[in-house]
């Protein structure tokens, strides 16, 4: 494991946090940049090739200490066992001793600025202009909506946003907002899904959060008469929603059968996790839940 020269009380780290009527991870953690300079890191204002998130403070998360190892972890899953391409990410050490998720920025390319949007600049959608719950102002229905408007090679980005969307409901990501997906411009030139970033298990830290994934699946309050029965998303509302991306519901229940056919892979990435025990245990306990829900 990498080790940083700095620990957490060297960062003058802020004090106050994002307020809003909703508590999310986005809300408590902190972002630095660094540089890599010759033999480590170096702390920028600005112009950092990597993003360092060590343990929130002033925070009222549970478990905060786990969030770092609880991204790395989640990050790890989606790349090496579901085979989703992320930003290059590791858990790092601090001088310290705690634990702190890095991972290196994908919207600069050879020291240049690329041109990326995420959906809440496609969507128009500001602090001033849907209030300060604005990153969850919409639904995926939307998010597919807004794929179709910007994204030249929608049909064939479209279906990895759609298994990322299912991605983040068997692992419990509760944040998933739009300024969590996002477009780029190619080495190509042509625009298209970035790397998967922020994902991790949120309801081991907000265990009574508001919504399964972050946004709501359908437009106009729209449910599903298999959520109106069960109470909570299930195959059928992946089917639906998978209509919505152009991925065909025999597409969408493979997607669905693979977290069964790597369950085992799963839970020994999380039992080999820098998590804590009870960390650990809410991750399972999580994961087994929505593994349920799906099956149904």
């Amino acid at each position: 494991m990498l080790r940083l020269d700095f620990s957490a009380s060297d960062l003058n780290l802020p004090v106050n946090r994002e307020k809003t009527r909703r508590a999310s991870i986005s809300g408590v953690q902190d972002k630095v940049q660094l540089k890599r300079v010759r033999g480590g890191f170096a702390v920028v204002e600005s112009g950092g090739d990597y993003i360092l998130k060590p343990v929130p403070r002033n925070t009222y998360a549970e478990l905060a200490s786990d969030i770092p190892a609880n991204e790395a972890l989640t990050m790890d899953i989606a790349e090496k066992v579901f085979r989703v391409k992320t930003a290059e990410h590791e858990l790092v050490e601090m001088k310290d001793g705690e634990y702190a998720y890095l991972t290196r920025r994908f919207d600069r390319r050879d020291g240049e600025r690329v041109q990326q949007e995420d959906f809440c600049q496609l969507a128009g959608h500001t602090p001033e202009t849907h209030g300060e719950n604005y990153k969850y102002d919409a639904s995926y229905q939307e998010l597919a909506d807004l794929m179709r408007r910007f994204c030249p090679a929608a049909a064939v980005e479209n279906p990895k946003v759609f298994f990322l969307i299912l991605f983040n409901y068997v692992f419990a990501n509760g944040d998933a907002h739009l300024k969590n997906f996002s477009l780029y411009r190619s080495e190509q030139g042509d625009y298209i899904l970035t790397p998967a970033y922020d994902l991790l298990n949120t309801a081991v830290h907000f265990p009574n959060e508001p919504t399964a994934t972050g946004l709501e699946f359908f437009a106009d309050g729209h449910f599903t008469p298999a959520y109106e029965t069960l109470g909570f998303y299930s195959s059928a509302d992946f089917i639906e929603l998978g209509a919505a991306f152009g991925v065909f519901e025999e597409d969408v229940r493979g997607m669905i059968s693979l977290f069964n056919v790597r369950r085992g892979e799963t839970e020994r990435m999380i039992d080999e996790s820098h998590l804590s025990a009870e960390a650990k245990s809410r991750y399972l306990a999580k994961f087994f839940d929505r593994l349920k829900a799906i099956a149904q």
